[in-house]
């Protein structure tokens, strides 16, 4: 079964000759560009507004013909029209379907980016430590990952897989600073990780939402409600009864952690403070690439310099290392450690930062149940209570900032 629709095609020709009317004949002619939609003759007769125009195919109205069309008398016989042209065109029913698979479709897209976000930083997570036990160095194991995200990159530019940016030199002096904040904080991470456990630098790293706060009201004027304030309460009781009773704290791993969260929350202030103008936007997935490219050459002298060259296979194998095995985890550490952060930004461009605050929330819980249980952690109960209340009172944050925002828009 089919119904009938109306579409508007445009019908351009150009008038050969001025149309004389014979008569007094009315006629109805529609023009897009003006508003108002006015009948009138063309002796000069006042002319009537007509604020909107239904099609109806009732055949008991009388100025309706058999088709269900507006009669007009005397039509004028030329086919020349500078407005726009009706057609009845024919539809098929199943046609308003795809509207209604299409939400189901998006809610399946967007539940896999989470798996997926989840899944690489476990494995990141897991292979990253193992790494840094064997080959204690942070700043050549950091400068490895993002060498192996600036290849993915260019493969990702060069096989057309992502829309290469044209980026200009007031482009690249806005995003210096945010490359700067973003390869000191990969590399507090990293040798945080190096130091104390993996749930012990997550649990830390909860404090996240402390520094966004001080950090805004400081450089960009938006300072914190009291429900906020309130939430902020629970994470640092939390995070400062599991360092009491952390088995595995030491001031170098704590310290490497809180400067993590200062550098990442910096990065968030500094895109909102210089990534303003209309022409400096950039998408997330094109920023994040630029910044890992960026990051790349600004981390190399350093880990040159500091480090040395110690990654060659005669270095690890002097060491008594498994030259296959360090590569082979390294490798697959950097690989998640850009994937992870690839699909976090894809999962940005998808919901509201609220939501997405939300679900790095759950996945920093996911990632310090998994390394407990595969490394084995000791957690005694009140180091378990305390990573709980600070988790929860990340939680608490997101809730409070998504009330927040429902204000601002009502």
């Amino acid at each position: 079964m089919q119904s009938t629709a109306i579409s508007f095609s445009p019908s351009i020709s150009l008038p050969k000759k001025p149309h004389k009317p014979s008569g007094s004949a009315s006629f109805c002619r529609f023009n897009p560009l003006s508003q108002p939609l006015r009948f009138g003759s063309l002796n000069g007769s006042a002319a009537r507004k007509i604020n909107s125009i239904r099609c109806s195919a009732d055949s008991s109205s009388s100025k309706l013909n058999r088709n269900g069309w507006i009669s007009v008398p005397a039509p004028v016989p030329e086919r020349e029209s500078d407005g726009v042209e009706v057609r009845a065109t024919s539809v098929p029913e199943s046609a308003g379907e795809a509207p209604q698979s299409k939400p189901m479709t998006e809610t399946l897209v967007l539940g896999s980016l989470f798996g997926l976000w989840y899944l690489f930083n476990i494995y990141f997570n897991i292979y990253n430590k193992q790494v840094l036990k064997a080959f204690p160095y942070p700043v050549t194991v950091t400068f490895a990952q993002f060498a192996v995200g600036s290849v993915l990159v260019i493969l990702m530019w060069t096989l057309n897989l992502y829309k290469r940016p044209k980026i200009s030199g007031a482009q690249l002096v806005a995003i210096l600073p945010l490359a700067a904040v973003h390869t000191l904080g990969n590399l507090f991470t990293n040798m945080s990780l190096g130091k104390v456990s993996v749930s012990f630098t997550h649990t830390i790293k909860a404090m996240e939402p402390f520094f966004s706060v001080v950090l805004s009201a400081m450089f960009l004027g938006e300072f914190p409600t009291l429900w906020v304030l309130s939430s902020l309460l629970p994470i640092v009781g939390g995070v400062g009864l599991a360092s009491m009773t952390e088995a595995s704290f030491n001031w170098a791993g704590f310290w490497s952690a809180m400067a993590s969260n200062l550098t990442n929350q910096s990065r968030n202030v500094l895109s909102k403070k210089f990534m303003v103008r209309k022409e400096e936007s950039l998408d997330n997935i094109t920023l994040f690439s630029i910044i890992t490219i960026m990051s790349f050459f600004l981390l190399a002298p350093y880990a040159f310099f500091t480090e040395g060259v110690k990654f060659t296979p005669a270095y690890l194998e002097a060491a008594g290392l498994n030259v296959n095995q360090l590569y082979t985890r390294s490798l697959i550490a950097a690989l998640c450690f850009h994937a992870y952060q690839q699909v976090s930004y894809m999962i940005l461009q998808r919901v509201s930062p609220v939501t997405h605050s939300v679900g790095n929330c759950v996945k920093r819980v996911v990632v310090i149940v998994t390394s407990v249980i595969f490394f084995r952690t000791p957690v005694s109960p009140i180091n378990g209570l305390g990573t709980g209340i600070a988790l929860a009172g990340v939680f608490l944050y997101s809730r409070v900032k998504r009330i927040k925002s429902k204000a601002k828009t009502e």
